[in-house]
């Protein structure tokens, strides 16, 4: 950008624009989306966008667009296109009758982006301070991408970013589901906890769960607002699992009132971007601390003794719960 420091408010949200990076700001009113309230502020470096468009809005509006590039953003990538116009988090409406200065912005921060490719004099994206990713990873300035990688492919379609670029949102770090409540430390761990009211007998049977994030590869997240909402956890072993989200204990279901997105989007992206920057070790055998087995040795006995597993199943589980130390 020509000055530092510009600001450029819409309806809800404020871009600024800083040397390296477009830095959205969101409103915190009554009628501001919840997710933007949530998201609060998000900074997305330069190399991070793929595009900038400008479209005519709704009554008497138009809409600036800030196209991430693929894999720049967790959140975008947990929410796989999921997202209502209404909350997704790089639009700016504006009124109409700031069209004019929205085509500045639009062609100033255009300038800033990489050249595409056969763009003879195309501006670059402008020089600025290194962006500290996700767990002190940094992303250096460069035309190339912070991850070296070439931000346009053999085909002129921009390249996925092989590492996020955009910090993941700060919270919530845990949410209410229909059939359990799912917490997430921050950094190592996921766990479900079921409620008796909505669990299904099946993960009744096998139990709260916690998951270590480095036996992880993803997440898939389904929208509360269609039929089948949820957050299902991917393992890395690639291993059979249930096809209802609501029979596999590695998933929690969304319904109404429970799991809405602006608790479990964000959610889910911290997640993702906690599994993206694991090293990937694999996982020594007897990984699991003895009160953990401990603990779900003693709920399948409860199990067991109202009735719900039978002596074989109990038999056939709590061998494979002692292999595990």
């Amino acid at each position: 950008m020509r000055r530092m420091g510009d600001v450029l408010a819409g309806i809800h949200a404020a871009w600024e624009f800083e040397s390296d990076a477009l830095v959205i700001r969101f409103e915190r009113g009554i009628r501001t989306p919840k997710l933007y309230q949530v998201l609060r502020e998000r900074r997305v470096p330069y190399e991070a966008l793929a595009s900038v468009t400008l479209t005519p809005g709704k009554r008497g509006t138009v809409v600036l667009h800030a196209v991430p590039r693929p894999g720049a953003d967790p959140l975008m990538e947990a929410a796989a296109g999921q997202l209502k116009e209404s909350c997704a988090p790089y639009r700016l409406v504006l009124p109409a009758d700031r069209e004019t200065l929205a085509e500045y912005y639009r062609d100033e921060l255009r300038a800033l982006l990489p050249p595409e490719p056969g763009a003879a004099g195309a501006a670059g994206h402008g020089a600025g301070a290194p962006y500290d990713g996700p767990d002190g990873l940094e992303a250096l300035d460069g035309p190339g991408g912070p991850d070296g990688s070439a931000p346009y492919g053999a085909d002129g379609t921009v390249a996925p970013a092989e590492r996020f670029l955009v910090a993941p949102p700060p919270g919530p770090l845990s949410f209410k589901a229909y059939d359990g409540k799912a917490s997430f430390d921050g950094r190592s761990e996921v766990s479900f906890r079921w409620f008796w009211t909505g669990a299904s007998s099946e993960k009744w049977k096998a139990g709260d769960q916690t998951f270590s994030v480095q036996d992880l590869c993803g997440i898939e997240w389904r929208s509360p607002d269609v039929f089948d909402g949820h957050l299902r956890l991917l393992a890395r072993d690639g291993g059979p699992r249930p096809t209802q989200p609501d029979h596999d204990p590695a998933s929690v279901v969304f319904g109404l009132g429970y799991g809405l997105v602006h608790e479990s989007l964000p959610f889910a992206a911290a997640v993702l971007a906690a599994i993206r920057s694991s090293d990937r070790a694999p996982v020594p055998v007897g990984s699991r601390t003895p009160g953990v087995v401990a603990e779900r040795i003693r709920h399948l006995g409860e199990l067991h003794r109202a009735g719900l597993v039978t002596d074989e199943e109990f038999s056939t589980k709590k061998a494979e719960l002692l292999a595990e130390l």
